[in-house]
């Protein structure tokens, strides 16, 4: 494995995000576009070439087209938004409702708005169009739709939090998800009203007395994409291990962090081992539409059989290999550091691929922390079929801490990856030492469990080729996130 490697690919997927020219997000590779679908053929093409077997796996997605916020007073403003996945259509203007916002700033500050259906009591809702703003925390996105729309709104806007830096922009997510006792809770569902996005700013602006808007979501189009999945056989075919990367990007920009360097680390990882003889199966996957809330994974593994789901030893998720202002993380299997958060389940084995990981940093002399164990990405619906899993994080909204920085530089005071979701995530937008370190860690932990996963399930296999080598034992997380969730900052729950 080499930098320059990885590197290439990231080139090239800066290079269709720059030369694609689809008539609704030119310049990304979203879901949906033309530049996902050139993306899929890249990599599937690189694939075949070398050998492995390629499935172009069909998975229908939900194409949202751009949404608009107006506010029309008491000021007349135009305001960034974005529609929620499960979002109704429609245009809708009227006064707009502030359900229970919290303004209270500080990262203990906590907003509950629009968790209960008693948030929305004792508001005239009658109006022929009321649209609710609700504040991001708590509950799920799904559940604050789910309220509003029963109460009587007939548009929704959602806007971030505000109590910290990484809880200012724009927020757009997933709102296919509610709690109980909503009925068909977890999701996914959807929703009969337009539920669009807003930045913490934009909605104290919209708090105002008086204040009216125009919001408008034009109705969403099914369209397949593809999850690229490449097989290389080994002598142990029921004994699959599996690594996965998400292709898509937002629709704000080319998405080179979030997530071309998960999906060049393994790309080129699975190039790299072309020529070996595994003793067990090795599978790749490069998921659609999990910014649309995990869509190409799910779909992936709700299609398997339990045979197949047996033959599945291991999974390895890399999103977000390579932030700027890094942090080395590790999914923390063992809750060394962070429970796992209610509901979520760890498969038995998952700590032995944590092991691998965290022994390589210790071999390298690279200090890493936990990063929270919560299914927010695609390895979700593999600890949901019981599939051990694991994983690595660089970091995405949150803030680096002085005590982070000093560990492993960086500058304190910005978030992990200053472009997040933005039309900066660009090519420019890597820390070629975390890229580098990572992708061949990533290629390191294939190469491991490509010969044995005796340590996750059981299944003995054989020594890697070479010379014998004995990894140290971990020397431990460094411990900087107490009382918090390890960086993950994605925006597929609260």
């Amino acid at each position: 494995m080499t930098l320059e490697g990885v590197t290439e690919h990231l080139e090239e997927f800066q290079k269709i995000a720059d030369n694609s020219t689809d008539p609704v997000y030119p310049g990304t590779r979203a879901a949906g576009t033309d530049g996902y679908a050139d993306s899929v053929d890249y990599v599937a093409g690189l694939l075949e070439h070398a050998g492995y077997e390629v499935t172009l796996d069909p998975v229908e997605v939900t194409f949202n087209f751009p949404a608009v916020l107006r506010q029309l007073a008491p000021v007349e403003a135009e305001y960034e938004t974005g529609v929620f996945t499960g979002s109704g259509s429609g245009a809708v203007e009227g006064q707009v409702i502030a359900v229970d916002i919290n303004l209270e700033p500080g990262p203990d500050a906590v907003s509950t708005s629009g968790c209960e259906a008693a948030d929305f009591e004792g508001v005239d809702w009658s109006g022929e169009n009321d649209i609710a703003l609700v504040q991001r925390g708590t509950c799920f996105f799904g559940t604050k739709a789910y309220y509003a729309e029963e109460a009587g709104a007939e548009a929704i806007i959602v806007m971030n939090q505000g109590n910290t830096p990484e809880r200012e922009e724009l927020i757009v997510a997933d709102a296919t998800s509610v709690d109980e006792p909503i009925p068909g809770a977890p999701g996914p569902v959807t929703h009969g009203i337009p539920v669009v996005g807003a930045s913490s700013a934009d909605g104290v602006a919209l708090t105002a007395e008086g204040s009216t808007a125009f919001v408008e979501v034009l109705p969403s189009e099914t369209r397949t994409d593809h999850n690229v999945i490449a097989e290389l056989p080994g002598k142990n075919a029921d004994n699959v291990v599996m690594a996965g990367a998400h292709l898509d990007s937002v629709t704000e920009g080319p998405g080179i962090n979030d997530n071309g360097s998960g999906s060049a680390a393994i790309l080129e990882t699975a190039l790299m081992m072309a020529n070996t003889r595994p003793q067990n199966t090795l599978r790749f996957a490069w998921w659609a539409a999990e910014e649309q809330g995990l869509v190409g994974s799910a779909d992936y593994v709700a299609g398997l059989s339990q045979a197949e789901r047996d033959r599945i030893a291991l999974y390895m998720n890399y999103d977000m290999v390579g932030s700027p202002n890094y942090v080395f993380m590790v999914y923390d299997a063992d809750q060394s550091t962070f429970p796992a958060p209610e509901g979520v389940t760890i498969p038995e084995g998952s700590t032995a691929i944590e092991d691998v990981y965290e022994s390589y940093y210790t071999h390298v002399g690279e200090p890493y922390d936990d990063t929270e164990f919560s299914g927010r990405s695609d390895y979700e619906a593999f600890i949901l079929a019981d599939i051990p899993s694991g994983g690595l994080f660089t970091g995405a909204e949150v803030i680096k801490t002085e005590e982070q920085a000093a560990i492993w530089g960086g500058t304190a005071g910005e978030q992990f990856d200053p472009c997040y979701h933005e039309a900066c995530d660009t090519i420019a937008n890597l820390d070629p030492h975390a890229l580098e370190v990572n992708s061949d860690l990533i290629a390191f932990a294939m190469l491991t469990f490509a010969y044995s996963t005796e340590s996750v399930n059981g299944v003995v296999g054989k020594q890697v080729p070479g010379r014998p080598f004995v990894l140290p034992a971990p020397v431990g997380p460094e411990g900087t996130f107490a009382g918090e969730d390890g960086g993950l900052g994605h925006h597929h729950d609260a």
